[in-house]
């Protein structure tokens, strides 16, 4: 039984609701006068004496940084990126290079005092331009409603006549009411008029220049910029001071008592500090005349007569923050030059003046609209205005995974999302971006071995830094000390690596499609497979089709699918081997650990102390041979162990403090010790796949109950750890089966 709150208690929850809101309003400080602004500045002028691109700077400082280690360098993540205010939704997944060079251009602009050219993101379509910035954009407003990031703007206040005996305080004897310091804090009823600025000036532009750069002399240097430093109040807010201060026979103290500070919040929705501008055909600033406004009738004779002009437009908007221009290219070439122009000069040309900006200046673009921007003749006077960053596509397969499961979790609409569904779509996507090496630009033993990687092993080398398995240990730490320059290799090309293959845009109809399937009563690896194999026959419509098949099977896009399809299976034989025991990471990871430990007491010709016994013995040599046998290892055994001594030792350095993890730095002879132990036990794992297949499917019939006992162990430790459903598992293990155990 439900209850209808009294009215007693309804009143008591707005009272405390309206004292909590005016709570919040006089804590984050929503209206000052000018002189309560200017003891906030002179309190903590870093704060308060900030350009727009010192303010974007602050905002990437704010939400922190960490180091990522990929196998091509490491690179520094800004959490902006993450959107932690937002429970990460639409972040950024990836992209560190591009980050970093974002960031560098806005430190650049705090170093030159202004902002003089536009940021122009640059790739193919879907590779996340548009993310990147929306993530700066959602940044800032969140970052406006923090103490650290509070801005201020100002309106003119002009008290009710009612309340002066010669009116506003234009010579004459005033009242109570306007004798005070400020007219801020007036009610509303007593206030007669307020004239807002829709350009947001800096409040501080309110004092002359040589006294403001007294000001600023005290914040850290290049503090303000050259708009704080040199800058001037839109014409509106100067015709205004002007007339007060000739009204008050140049009483400067008695014109700041009109001057209302009010704290502003970036906001996208409401387009203020943050505008997105739409390819379009319009100019990005306007004025219209106001003077006749009979909302400014209130105003004292000596304004009424003064020409004043209300601005507007996407600038006006976006003014001391930034402006997104998405797809900048798709514009006319007049609007190239008036835009550039006004970036350069940090200024809007109207009729009636000239509108000084702080603001960042930022764009998207893809490829083909740029390469036909620079065939234009005037593309060199452009180029020195424009700061391009290229975007490419992602190339590592786990960040292109991450995005790709978001998007099939949506897409299933709440029914079983089997495991590997985003792995497969992510693989076959980045196996199409990949670029056939270009060997000539390695030295003659790298070159070789860079020659015969395949689009696979090029992918698992970026993301894991996993080299082939038919490379000699040597060989293949030679391969991996190279993997930042291939990663680079085409990064001065046009056609760069990353420029050309499946879009997220294409995969996610791919995955869109899967999602809906009603083949399955859930969504499958296998749907999204056949799925991929429809878009390959449809080479007419996508560019990255149309690509030749290059030696070494690159571009080979329709064998992509068959490649994925058997790294699928042999990823779920891995799952259902472990689940029967039969595989145990643990015990690989044991294996060698114990080896390492023996190689490196018989380097160092000490005894290992036995853990059964507790005695102290010489190291195991049948054993170390036993691995090294194993690892197939080709070089002198005191050549590979003191190789391998010295790589835990490099890893170390790097890694200051932290214990050595195995799994990570030899990855690859872990990967040979479990095939190893694979063939050893080949038989017995096949047995006991073809006995869970027959649990799964129903057919246990005439198996021993220990082996049914089994095979439902196997079962619930996939659904248990592995995210399988019941269905999933007999589905997908059953044709795993069929392909890597027939018979």
């Amino acid at each position: 039984m439900t209850t209808t709150p009294s009215a007693g208690s309804a009143r008591d929850h707005l009272a405390a609701l309206g004292e909590t809101i005016r709570g919040d309003f006089d804590r984050n400080r929503r209206v000052l006068s000018f002189g309560e602004y200017l003891e906030l500045v002179l309190a903590s002028p870093a704060r308060q004496l900030r350009s727009a691109a010192q303010y974007l700077v602050d905002c990437f400082d704010h939400y922190g940084t960490s180091t990522i280690d990929y196998p091509w360098g490491e690179q520094r993540r800004f959490h902006l990126f993450d959107c932690p205010w937002d429970g990460a939704r639409d972040r950024l997944i990836g992209q560190e290079p591009v980050q970093n060079q974002v960031y560098r251009a806005l430190q650049a602009f705090v170093r030159d005092g202004m902002v003089n050219k536009l940021v122009l993101l640059h790739g193919p379509n879907g590779s996340a331009k548009s993310t990147l910035l929306r993530c700066i954009g959602r940044a800032l407003e969140h970052y406006s409603t923090l103490d650290e990031g509070a801005l201020y703007r100002f309106h003119w206040i002009f008290p009710a006549q009612k309340t002066t005996r010669a009116g506003i305080g234009f010579g004459g004897t005033t009242t109570a009411h306007d004798a005070g310091e400020t007219f801020a804090h007036l009610p509303d009823e007593l206030i007669d008029a307020r004239l807002s600025d829709e350009l947001r000036d800096h409040p501080l532009l309110l004092i002359p220049a040589e006294q403001r750069a007294a000001i600023l002399d005290r914040a850290p240097a290049g503090a303000g910029g050259d708009y704080l430093r040199h800058g001037r109040l839109s014409h509106k807010n100067r015709a205004i001071f002007e007339a007060l201060l000739a009204g008050y026979h140049g009483d400067y103290l008695k014109v700041l008592r009109h001057v209302q500070v009010e704290r502003f919040y970036v906001t996208h929705r409401y387009r203020t500090g943050y505008v997105t501008v739409e390819p379009q055909l319009s100019v990005d600033a306007t004025e219209r005349q106001v003077t006749a406004d009979r909302t400014l009738s209130a105003l004292p004779p000596s304004l009424q007569s003064v020409s004043l002009y209300e601005y507007g437009g996407e600038l006006v908007n976006a003014n001391r923050g930034m402006i997104e221009f998405d797809d900048l290219l798709k514009r006319p070439l007049e609007a190239y030059k008036y835009l550039l122009t006004t970036v350069e000069r940090g200024a809007v040309a109207l009729s009636s003046a000239n509108l000084f900006l702080d603001l960042v200046f930022l764009g998207s673009s893809n490829e083909i609209h740029l390469q036909a921007f620079k065939e234009i003749p005037d593309f060199q006077s452009f180029k020195g205005r424009i700061e391009l960053i290229r975007v490419p596509y992602i190339l590592d397969v786990r960040h292109e995974q991450k995005l790709y499961q978001e998007k099939l979790s949506e897409a299933a609409g709440g029914r079983h999302l089997a495991p590997h569904c985003a792995y497969v779509a992510a693989l076959w996507a980045v196996l199409t971006r990949m670029r056939k090496p270009q060997v000539d630009r390695y030295p003659a033993p790298i070159a070789e071995l860079v020659a015969k990687l395949s689009p696979l092993e090029k992918v698992e080398l970026y993301a894991f830094g996993t080299a082939p398995a038919s490379l000699t240990p040597a060989q293949a730490k030679e391969l991996r000390a190279h993997v930042r320059d291939l990663y680079a290799e085409s990064d001065v090309y046009p056609n760069y690596e990353g420029r050309i293959g499946a879009s997220p845009r294409e995969m996610q109809v791919v995955l869109l499609h899967a999602g809906s399937s009603t083949r399955y009563a859930y969504v499958s690896p296998v749907v999204v497979l056949d799925e991929i194999a429809e878009l390959c026959k449809q080479s007419t419509l996508y560019e990255f089709l149309k690509q030749d098949v290059q030696p070494g099977g690159f571009h080979d896009h329709r064998r992509f699918v068959d490649l994925v399809r058997d790294r699928l299976f042999e990823r779920i034989d891995d799952e259902v081997r472990t689940a029967l025991g039969m595989v145990e990471e643990s015990e690989y990871v044991r294996v060698f650990e114990r080896y390492t430990l023996h190689v490196t007491h018989w380097l160092k010709r000490e005894k290992v102390r036995n853990p059964a016994t507790g005695r102290l013995e010489e190291p195991d040599e049948a054993f170390m041979r036993e691995v090294e046998g194993t690892l197939e290892v080709t070089v002198k055994p005191d050549e590979f162990r003191g190789n391998l001594i010295a790589k835990i030792g490099a890893w170390s350095i790097d890694h200051k403090g932290e214990k050595p993890v195995l799994e990570t730095i030899f990855a690859d002879l872990l990967k040979k010790l479990r095939a190893a132990y694979f063939e050893r036990h080949k038989k017995a794992i096949a047995r006991g796949v073809r006995d869970l297949v027959k649990v799964v499917t129903g057919n246990e019939g005439g198996l021993s109950a220990e082996a049914v006992a089994a095979a439902r162990r196997a079962e619930a430790t996939l659904i248990e750890r592995f995210g399988y459903s019941v269905e999933s598992a007999r589905d997908l293990v059953t044709m795993m089966a069929r392909t890597r155990y027939p018979g």
